[in-house]
């Protein structure tokens, strides 16, 4: 896709500038039955008390980027000069395991939650983190959620788990 937007960009003389997403996540977010997004998935489990899946040993990272981040980096990039044809990385910056993803979940949902270990799937890298250099310098990008706080606003804001969660407000 990337060399797709660059041609078109030099074929049609417009400005292009390509962002490579990481692990967004957010209130609202698409949950398919086949490969859901890991937070979404092990959120409902969580609260559903369902037993958490994990592919391989859990030790495998992920840049993981709150929706509202992204947001931001997306604005900055219609804007900023300086950015035809560059290619930014727009996540959080930081490495979270899959075991310390599970261990977090447990601990702001208080639900202890059973971990069945599964075989390593295909084809997934075993680290996997954002280097938003680019980002902070052309963009003035800046994450401001950490993923704790972006873990309980998703459950704050999104309905399908307002029922099973209590509100800070109201427990």
């Amino acid at each position: 896709a990337e060399y797709y937007v660059r041609t078109i960009g030099a074929l049609w003389a417009i400005e292009t500038v390509i962002l490579r997403i990481f692990n967004a996540y957010g209130p609202g977010q698409n949950l398919p039955v086949s490969h859901p997004p890991v937070i979404p998935r092990f959120l409902k489990q969580a609260l559903g008390g369902g037993s958490l899946v994990v592919f391989g040993g859990g030790g495998q990272t992920r840049d993981f980027v709150y929706i509202d981040d992204v947001v931001d980096a997306l604005v900055a990039a219609g804007t900023a000069p300086d950015v035809d044809r560059r290619v930014i990385n727009v996540g959080s910056g930081l490495e979270t395991s899959v075991t310390a993803l599970v261990a977090l979940i447990s601990e702001i949902t208080g639900r202890p939650m059973e971990v069945l270990h599964s075989p390593a799937e295909s084809g997934g890298v075993s680290r996997l983190c954002a280097d938003i250099a680019v980002a902070r310098k052309l963009l003035k990008y800046e994450p401001r959620m950490n993923l704790a706080d972006g873990l309980r606003l998703t459950l704050e804001r999104d309905p399908r788990f307002q029922r099973q969660w209590p509100h800070p407000s109201t427990s």
